[in-house]
């Protein structure tokens, strides 16, 4: 019972704190609403779940018996965050001020799902989730209590975080105003990049 509350703990923390996943839901949150966010926010639950799965399987030992994969990685993950942040930086905003919708598609279930893959904070959370509340006796049992655990976590986190840039939209109801949150939150995102090429690992929480 300790571990497993050990475990949802490690999962809410490191699931609520700012990172790519949750800078990405309010700007699609705000740009986009909630309704056209939800594939977003269940894509990264699934495309997390998978990563669990597979990690815990073994997926890791790729970075120990190759490590340039490591470097691989990391450099795929900076150059991707960097389109990501022009993207948001470069969304029009409605042609009349709290009419219409801002151009572009939020992410879909697929990209979504697709983009934990080279999400430093979702590498970090799964290779620490593994190596710290792994029972080497009851491995696949591990793996999937760990599944449902940060599905659950995941399911308020993304919410709040999505839920918070609708909010964010009566405020943001002027071209100028969504121009430089878009702005803003391109900026946070691109502070998310220095962690990965500087640190030794996948990056830090």
């Amino acid at each position: 019972m300790q571990l497993l509350l050990a475990l949802t703990a490690f999962a809410f923390i490191t699931s609520i704190t700012p990172g790519p996943n949750n800078l990405l839901l309010m700007a699609s949150g705000t740009n986009f609403g909630l309704k056209r966010t939800l594939p977003h926010m269940s894509g990264i639950i699934v495309g997390l779940a998978i990563m669990i799965v597979l990690v815990g399987l073994g997926l890791a030992r790729v970075f120990e018996a190759f490590p340039v994969a490591l470097l691989v990685l990391k450099t795929v993950s900076a150059f991707y965050l960097l389109y990501l942040a022009w993207k948001i930086a470069h969304s029009a905003p409605p042609p009349v001020a709290g009419q219409g919708e801002t151009t572009g598609k939020p992410f879909s279930f697929l990209q979504a799902a697709a983009f934990q893959w080279v999400n430093p904070k979702a590498w970090a959370m799964v290779l620490t989730a593994i190596s710290a509340y792994t029972l080497p006796e009851h491995p696949l049992v591990s793996i999937g209590i760990m599944v449902m655990v940060f599905a659950m976590v995941g399911l308020v986190s993304t919410s709040t975080w999505a839920v918070l840039g609708t909010q964010l939209r009566r405020f943001l109801n002027r071209p100028a105003r969504l121009r430089a949150f878009n702005i803003t939150a391109a900026l946070l995102l691109l502070t998310t990049i220095w962690p990965i090429m500087t640190s030794g690992g996948l990056g830090a929480h």
